[in-house]
């Protein structure tokens, strides 16, 4: 497990928030916001969800001996619980028919019983699984301090601060990516689709096509989830929360972006190592 965590991350009592802890949940009064201001707000926090290093990760540059970084730290942070942080949003909430749609997104996430016949997390280990990855390093991974604090993050947010932030950060930004303009508006770019033959896995670091099942499973449901999570948002959080909503989206985008520093910096990713390959 991480340094200095309880020994299951999947508790929601997890011992320590670090330094996002919150002892006593206060309701902040805020401004409220209408549905548009909302709406771009969020989509203007989401279009932050972007990473210098990302292209080391996407065009082959990270070394092979380093990859196995990148894969244990996704996994220790959210993929093996990313059910449970969806969960955590699911039993705060009032609204049946947001509740009936994290069930839904739970149940294939936990089962796979919709479309990928096999839970997710054990989908994601296809990936190192195919790459000849020692799989017991997946059993103890250590997170680095900033992913550990990214996780801290994500489970104060699911845990603490009520159903419409625990339900934004798990099914619109950990879910989502930079291009979700797109799902409120087709004029807006799309994210890009490559082949699964040019997966960057495939390419360049020659995972076999068949291990692929889970990136096939989030191209099969990510249409529907991505509306489900649109739809919450903009049609069940409260007036009063939306501000909240919108603050916890900016937080979890620098504690993401942190976390993203720490993977790239011990994977051996720098500015200038992709200055030199531009």
């Amino acid at each position: 497990m991480g340094a200095g965590t309880c020994s299951s991350r999947t508790d929601v009592k997890r011992c320590a928030f670090g330094r996002f802890s919150t002892p006593e949940v206060q309701t902040p009064t805020l401004k409220p916001v209408d549905r548009s201001e909302f709406q771009e707000a969020l989509l203007q926090q989401m279009e932050r969800k972007t990473h210098w290093a990302w292209p080391a990760f996407t065009e082959g540059l990270v070394g092979k001996d380093k990859l196995h970084i990148h894969l244990e730290q996704e996994w220790e942070v959210y993929v093996r619980d990313f059910p449970v942080l969806v969960g955590r949003a699911y039993v705060q909430c009032p609204v049946p028919e947001v509740r009936r749609e994290l069930a839904e997104n739970i149940y294939e996430e936990e089962t796979g019983g919709i479309v990928a016949g096999k839970p997710h997390p054990e989908l994601f280990l296809e990936y190192p699984r195919g790459l000849k990855m020692n799989m017991e390093r997946f059993a103890r991974v250590e997170l680095l301090p900033g992913a550990d604090q990214y996780r801290s993050f994500l489970d104060d947010a699911t845990t603490a601060r009520g159903w419409a932030v625990a339900a934004a950060v798990a099914t619109l930004f950990i879910e989502g990516t930079a291009y979700e303009r797109h799902e409120l508006d087709d004029l807006a770019p799309a994210r890009p689709t490559a082949p699964l033959e040019e997966h960057p896995l495939v390419k360049h670091y020659g995972l076999p096509l068949e291990c692929l099942a889970l990136t096939k499973a989030h191209r099969a449901v990510e249409g529907e989830h991505r509306k489900a999570a649109w739809k919450a948002m903009l049609d069940h959080v409260p007036i009063g929360e939306r501000t909240a909503v919108v603050e916890v989206m900016a937080q979890a985008v620098r504690a993401w972006r942190a976390y993203r520093d720490a993977v790239a910096l011990a994977c051996g990713v720098t500015r200038k190592t992709l200055s030199l390959t531009a």
